[in-house]
């Protein structure tokens, strides 16, 4: 067949792209729960039909750069799916991430109508949803106290959850009985349900006006476009082999190492070094690692480029078994994809910051901030909310302040959603003044959120930050550290550790004030 034109090229490229796009708007619509329907806490993408990605939608780091490992452990336990069927993941050692992310992967086939018949396999689609609760030891399923997985919830091997016929319920029933919430789970799962749906037809739609031949030819195409442009830009970095180290605040510290090998268009990764994993839920899974090294890869060479496979053709990521950034059953992981995924790619940018300074911002807060309250029995709920900071300043401009940076790409959840839906009141959310470090472009400011809780219930703070700041770059200054208090009801006020779990009374008070970002470039006297 006749190669695809430029324009073909860069129409089909977005036609990809929003089909992923509109799977996000529809999860997000049709979600119970506010950590997806306010916070965006979902990702979705577009796969051919060997499992390769061909285009995502610009949702979370952390989601994106590991959901294909999930779509290939679906692959290898059910060989290609039926059009309709949908399988459901969630176990972080077969393609997942962290338990409370479920991931449903969908057949596409040639047939238009949703759900329908059979015919030629187009592809697959998949979208990935952060549930606010899936069991284990405290609310959120995120719980500090976790020595092994099975402490965090329930983990999923790749299962069926649906086919042409509809939902399974005894799935959907499973799930939502090894919930505290199992009304919003049902719901939640069934918004992903709809997600899939709508990008099954919006596949099938391209698939009709061009021909199954002509799709297939375009989704490579526009992975080979990716790879050219990416190696383009990896020659552009001298060759050499670039060292750095941090450390995670949990006891005496954890290091993560990494050595960073450029050779004319390729990278090789290694994190040889890296502490073993610890019985502390701060391991990563290879997926997660995977997924952060591809972030600042992508982020440092084209990040213009279409996101999809092709882009990491040309990355080698390397990481010794059972160590903390390539964990193995059953250690637990649950703050391993949203905290060590951050401390990875702080690694990582130290790493790069040798070879192209001129490229490389400052180091950001460096940390979800991860806020979880709830309780079980009659009157369960789960509030589960990652907070913003200071983004570290860039070559270019000063960080923004108040955002989220690294690996998550979610929004805040408004304070008015917060005190609807929880028993909850917001008593103070704004910028925290003077957290960034001054530089020639100095890092933006962190945020303060302050909650009271008005039912007992159970506090768990997953955070980082706390004791080492956010480096600066350049002779830039380095951010403030964040801070957790506990303010009880009779007005004594905690200092709280970066990490634990913790009961609260009705009236008392948990205070996050997040990390600034790092400055970058000596600052203007």
């Amino acid at each position: 067949m006749a190669e695809l034109s430029g324009v073909e090229l860069e129409v089909f490229r977005h036609a990809l792209a929003g089909v992923a796009e509109e799977m996000g708007v529809a999860l997000r619509r049709a979600a119970y729960s506010p950590n997806i329907k306010e916070r965006a806490d979902c990702s979705a993408a577009v796969f051919d039909p060997d499992g390769e990605m061909v285009a995502q939608a610009e949702h979370i780091p952390v989601h994106l750069g590991a959901m294909p490992a999930s779509v290939r452990a679906v692959l290898d336990a059910y060989g290609a799916l039926q059009p309709g069927q949908q399988v459901c993941v969630n176990d972080p050692y077969m393609g997942g991430t962290h338990l409370p992310d479920l991931t449903i992967v969908s057949a596409v086939g040639a047939v238009s109508a949703v759900g329908a018949g059979s015919g030629e396999l187009l592809g697959y689609v998949a979208n990935r949803a952060h549930h606010a609760d899936v069991g284990g030891a405290a609310p959120g399923s995120m719980p500090a106290t976790a020595t092994e997985i099975a402490m965090e919830g329930l983990r999923i091997p790749p299962i069926l959850i649906a086919d042409a016929h509809g939902e399974r319920d005894d799935v959907v029933r499973l799930i939502a009985a090894n919930s505290r919430t199992p009304g919003e789970r049902r719901g939640d799962l069934r918004a992903q349900f709809a997600a899939n749906h709508v990008g099954a037809r919006r596949l099938g739609e391209l698939a009709n006006r061009m021909g199954p031949p002509r799709l297939h030819e375009a989704m490579a195409a526009v992975c080979d476009y990716s790879d050219r442009r990416v190696r383009a830009a990896v020659r552009q970095i001298p060759n050499g082999c670039y060292r750095h180290c941090d450390v995670l605040e949990i006891g005496s510290g954890v290091t993560i190492r990494a050595a960073v090998t450029v050779a004319d268009d390729e990278v090789t990764i290694d994190f040889g070094g890296t502490d073993p994993q610890i019985p502390v839920n701060l391991n990563a899974v290879f997926a997660v690692t995977l997924s952060s090294a591809m972030f600042v890869f992508r982020m440092l060479t084209d990040p213009d480029a279409p996101p999809n496979a092709g882009c990491y053709r040309s990355l080698h990521v390397r990481a010794p078994e059972s160590s903390v950034v390539n964990a193995t059953f059953p250690a637990p992981s649950a703050a391993g994809n949203v905290e060590t995924s951050q401390r990875i790619v702080d690694v990582l940018l130290g790493c790069f910051a040798q070879a192209i300074p001129e490229r490389v911002p400052a180091a950001s807060q460096g940390t979800m901030n991860n806020l979880l309250i709830g309780t079980g029995g009659e009157a369960a709920f789960s509030y589960y909310e990652t907070l913003g900071g200071g983004e570290g300043g860039t070559p270019s401009r000063p960080g923004m302040s108040g955002v989220h940076t690294g690996m998550t790409n979610t929004q805040n959840t408004p304070a008015e959603a917060v005190e609807l839906d929880y028993p909850l009141r917001v008593w103070r959310y704004e910028l925290r003044s003077s957290s960034g470090g001054a530089g020639a472009h100095p890092g933006g400011e962190g945020l303060i959120r302050e909650v009271e809780v008005l039912a007992d219930c159970t506090l768990t703070v997953q955070s980082e930050r706390r004791e080492h700041p956010p480096w600066g770059l350049g002779g830039g200054h380095p951010g403030a550290v964040g801070h957790n208090i506990l303010r009880r009801a009779d007005g004594t006020e905690i200092q709280l550790p970066s990490k634990g779990t913790w009961s609260l009374r009705r009236g008392d008070r948990i205070r996050i004030e997040t990390p600034g970002g790092g400055g970058w470039g000596e600052p203007v006297t």
